[in-house]
């Protein structure tokens, strides 16, 4: 099954989407990852979840990938003892260490750190940001707050702390044990929720030990600060639009969203831009015209994957919100202004063997009009690289290594095929041919551009690059 597409969608599995026959139809419609979600989805589900999708995969014979969201610190208000209140703007309003349930004036507030780690004019956002609260004092044991924007308050509101670094993990106990079963079972992406900080990453990656791949959702105006840092350290990145819209202002995020792009891109990372991008799917069949500009303007952006959440996962019409994204994606890679877009915001190849062949390979591929650009990869490395050229071919990824086949599913314009590795660089050649010609890449009598690293088999030696012709039953020669 062939992509008409070079952007990839991710599709939150749910209650609309979790048994054999609906996975199949949101794969066959574009899906080409699934995220499971484990601020609702129980260790067996999850379990359920993966067995399913894994069944998908072999029946398609095509790589599909599976990221495990973990929830991240949730951080709540307590209890009421009439189970809300009213504040009023300009009140005072105390949050404090005492666990008696709350009233008009103060409430319990279960979590030290926040205590410890407020300071006099920082804001607190309540229900995510319908209510806006000023710390005036602050100690370890209260703070007290001033209401700018009053609201209803009710039992364990979220609470979101724009102004305030945590000193606190981005993994509580539950997140660790969800990583541990997702783990065990298999999963191939972890994403990592409100990180903070470098270190966040690096301690999820000292647990995972290189058994999946970490992408780090930056949520949090603290993580903005230290950007280049968190990419460094992960593996990919999640623009998380919803939490960033809370905790900074809305006018701010579009073009946070453009430059964390531009700065993944460079860095060699894929970036998943992700929610609200069809919300209005969750009840109508159709999107708004908004919604439509918003995922295209992502497309055009040369993001790696787009996102689809309670619209896939709860939605009443999960096929054709992920049929739409299709569309969408589609329509936009045919303007002709969209390579000359993307292609402007190309970085310049780092200094490294590998970036150069991977720029080299695109611009022969691009001046010999080659109707594919083929990657041999162990790591899946290479394929990496020469998707941060976004050519204008296709890049038919074939890798012996299914690990890698299922996290190249995040990457743009990654065909991913497994594939028994070559025995030597005539097998190389031949073969990728005709796996190019099997999947409709090329017709007999074109020619193809192929990257690998030599010694075969061995990850981060992407060194040779070779053109080769395609014969009548799909074999290439050089």
């Amino acid at each position: 099954m062939r992509r008409l597409r070079r952007i990839k969608i991710l599709a939150t599995l749910g209650p609309a989407s979790s048994d054999l026959a609906m996975i199949r139809r949101l794969f066959e419609a574009g899906a080409d990852l699934f995220r499971i979600n484990m601020s609702h989805t129980p260790h067996d589900k999850m379990r359920e979840l993966v067995a399913t999708i894994r069944n998908v995969e072999s029946s398609y014979g095509r790589p599909i990938g599976i990221l495990v969201d973990l929830q991240g610190p949730k951080l709540r208000l307590g209890a009421f003892a009439e189970g809300s209140v009213q504040l009023q703007n300009g009140q005072t309003f105390t949050l404090d260490s005492d666990k008696a349930p709350g009233d008009s004036t103060r409430v319990h507030l279960p979590h030290p750190e926040i205590l410890a780690a407020l300071r006099p004019g920082h804001a607190l956002l309540l229900d995510d940001g319908k209510v806006r609260l000023i710390a005036e004092e602050t100690s370890k044991e209260h703070a007290v707050t001033r209401v700018v924007v009053g609201g209803k308050m009710s039992d364990r509101k979220g609470v979101s702390l724009p102004d305030t670094d945590l000193a606190v993990s981005a993994m509580t106990q539950k997140d660790r044990a969800d990583l541990e079963a997702a783990l065990t079972t298999g999963v191939d992406w972890i994403a990592l929720s409100f990180v903070q900080r470098a270190d966040d990453v690096i301690e999820a990656k000292k647990m995972i030990r290189g058994r999946a791949a970490v992408m780090a959702k930056i949520e949090k105006p603290q993580a903005i600060d230290r950007l280049a840092d968190i990419i460094e350290a992960s593996d990919a990145l999640m623009v998380a639009r919803g939490d960033l819209g809370v905790e900074l202002p809305l006018e701010r995020v579009p073009s946070l969203q453009k430059q964390m792009t531009r700065m993944a891109r460079r860095a060699g990372k894929p970036v998943v831009i992700a929610t609200q991008m069809l919300e209005s799917m969750i009840q109508a069949p159709v999107p708004t015209r908004a919604e439509v500009s918003d995922v295209a303007t992502a497309v055009y952006e040369g993001a790696d994957a787009i996102m689809l959440s309670a619209e896939s996962a709860a939605g009443k019409f999960p096929v054709e919100a992920v049929s739409t994204m299709n569309r969408i994606g589609e329509e936009v890679e045919r303007d002709p202004t969209y390579h000359s877009m993307v292609a402007a915001q190309r970085p310049s190849p780092e200094s490294t063997a590998g970036d150069a062949i991977a720029d080299a390979a695109r611009q022969i591929a691009e001046t010999l009009d080659l109707p594919a650009l083929i990657c041999w990869t162990s790591s899946g490395s290479t394929a990496v690289r020469v998707a941060r050229e976004r050519p204008k071919p296709p890049i038919v990824a074939i890798t012996p290594n299914i690990t890698a086949g299922r996290r190249l599913a995040v990457v743009w314009g990654v065909h991913c095929v497994v594939a028994e590795d070559a025995r030597d660089q005539d097998d190389m050649v031949s073969r990728a041919g005709q796996i190019a010609f099997r999947d409709g890449f090329v017709r007999a009598g074109q020619r193809v551009i192929i990257v690998a690293g030599v010694p075969l088999g061995i990850p981060g030696t992407t060194n040779m690059v070779r053109i080769a012709s395609v014969g009548p039953e799909g074999d290439a020669n050089m």
